[in-house]
């Protein structure tokens, strides 16, 4: 017998991005399965950097403390990096991604832990919301659609138990090898071929000894000349002695034939205790697919795009896929979704990977591999310590740089020929596309307590006229929207406008750049009619 489900939201995946998406379309009323093919959580330490907007996320979702609570490294303790030459505890090294860099900028602080204390998080969270059913040990077997809905069909891990999970719309959350991807016919490129990698993790208290030099640092990454631009990367899991570390690995390495301890001892500098816990290996590659759509089936991720765990984009990624989708899913399950809307989740989110893929992870491999071939110390040790001299001084351009935005996106009112991507430059001034940054208000209330869940219309001017106009263009089409009116010479001037139209995820679709505009038209085009 097949069991028979329906929701508003099938959902394929139960990892950070496929539960996000599920709390997030929860909290908004909607109905979700969450189909997950495991049936407990892996103890793998992956996805742990997590940036101020996915901070944001958590807030949101009502998480934000529990995910503090559960972080193994308290904040005190400090999160930023460090890249050093030839090995960790040689002379030559300096601070990498600080990610209090950009804090001004998001309402909510980056956090730090493993991927499965997160999980433990989210599913705690999910298990409190009515609309949210979580089935485990549920692979899915395959996927259909017609006008009106997509199914996913699964089965049990021993195959003696199937069912059937309809819904309007349905999400393949389910990892790079995704099921649904492949099933719905969703086509995926490699851009990036690289070598066979090695995840080790151990436990030293040596090793935190050793590094004890670098007070409030949790990632280590050593640039290696004979390994052609791929990272050493060594990252704490906790102050106990937790460690994990990926590094390029010979094709033939297993676990048996491979002295892992000794190329440790090799990149840190120097020999300690160390006692493994898992020892893997996995492909460096770097792939996305053509597009994150098919009719009713959509998928996000690492389903959607995946890459080596450099600088933990991925599941900060894969958690802005989620958000984008979920307000476009809910404005259409609504009714006041136009027809380009849930289109634009490809048009949106694809050009912010391409970009994350070229503009960070690959020109990060490019410039190691680049600077290593350039100089030498060896060769010329004046040249190198004056190369070196000046990557110290370089602004951190992969955490102050690193913007995501949607500027050249249909749904909004940007400049002709803009591009969306992931590089930008941060500021408080509003632009269309981008997100909006926090700033104080004048009755001394929070700006993120009126954002989210609907469209809102900021307007710092004098008159409320711009405000009643959009409400009345909203309300006539269904939309939901707040006019938020905050009179001050101070917000027009760092938001470099007098009104701002804010998306439910935190973009804007609009700012004011003149007395004349057409709300019913501005309305219509940020929701896809």
């Amino acid at each position: 017998m097949v069991d028979q489900i329906t929701a508003d939201v099938a959902i394929a995946g139960a990892g950070p991005v496929g539960l996000g998406l599920a709390i997030d379309l929860a909290q908004q009323g909607k109905s979700v399965v969450l189909l997950e093919k495991t049936t407990q959580l892996h103890r793998i330490p992956k996805g742990q950097s997590l940036t101020q907007r996915t901070g944001e996320h958590f807030r949101r979702w009502g998480i934000a403390q529990a995910v503090r609570d559960a972080s193994p490294i308290p904040p005190a303790f400090g999160n930023a990096g460090l890249i050093a030459y030839g090995q960790l505890l040689g002379n030559h090294y300096h601070d990498w991604f600080q990610r209090s860099k950009v804090r001004p900028y998001y309402f909510a602080d980056n956090e730090r832990l493993p991927q499965y204390l997160l999980e433990d998080v989210m599913r705690q969270r999910a298990s409190e919301l009515p609309g949210v059913r979580l089935i485990t040990g549920a692979s899915v077997t395959g996927v259909t659609q017609d006008a009106t809905a997509a199914t996913l069909a699964y089965q049990s891990a021993d195959a003696s138990s199937q069912g059937q999970v309809k819904a309007a719309y349905a999400v393949g959350c389910d990892g790079a090898r995704s099921v649904v991807r492949e099933l719905a016919g969703i086509e995926q490129d490699t851009d990036h071929q690289g070598p066979r990698m090695a995840l080790l993790v151990f436990r030293s208290v040596e090793l935190d000894g050793l590094l004890a030099r670098y007070p409030g640092k949790t990632i280590f990454n050593v640039m290696s000349p004979a390994l052609d631009g791929y990272w050493q990367f060594l990252g704490r899991v906790d102050l106990q002695g937790g460690w994990f570390y990926h590094a390029p690995v010979p094709e033939h390495a297993t676990k048996d034939n491979f002295d892992f301890a000794a190329y440790l001892y090799d990149v840190v500098g120097a020999r300690f205790d160390v006692t493994f816990e898992h020892i893997g290996f996995w492909d460096l590659r770097i792939s996305m697919a053509n597009r994150y759509q098919n009719g009713r089936v959509f998928i996000a991720g690492d389903a959607a795009h995946s890459h080596p765990p450099y600088g933990g984009y991925g599941v900060n990624t894969g958690f802005e896929d989620a958000t984008n989708l979920s307000w476009k899913l809910v404005a259409c399950l609504n009714g006041w979704g136009g027809p380009h809307l849930l289109p634009s989740y490809t048009t949106e989110r694809l050009p912010v990977f391409k970009s994350v893929s070229q503009d960070f992870i690959g020109r990060m491999i490019a410039d190691f591999s680049d600077f290593c071939a350039r100089h030498d110390p060896q060769r010329d040790r004046q040249a190198f310590e004056q190369a070196w001299q000046q990557r110290t001084r370089a602004d951190d351009i992969d955490v102050t740089e690193f913007l995501p935005h949607y500027a050249g996106s249909p749904l909004v009112a940007g400049q002709a020929g803009a591009q969306s991507g992931a590089k930008g430059k941060h500021t408080v001034r509003a632009q269309a596309g981008y997100h909006l940054a926090p700033q104080p208000l004048p009755d001394g209330s929070d700006l993120w307590d009126h954002l989210g869940g609907a469209f809102v219309l900021l307007n710092f001017g004098q008159s409320p006229a711009t405000g009643e106009a959009f409400e009345a263009a909203a309300q006539a089409m269904g939309v939901p929207l707040r006019h938020a009116h905050h009179p001050s010479a101070a917000l027009r001037e760092a938001y470099g406008c007098n009104s701002v139209l804010v998306r439910p995820d935190l973009f804007v679709a609009w700012v004011e750049q003149s007395e004349a505009v057409d709300a019913a038209q501005m309305v219509a085009q940020a929701v896809g009619a």
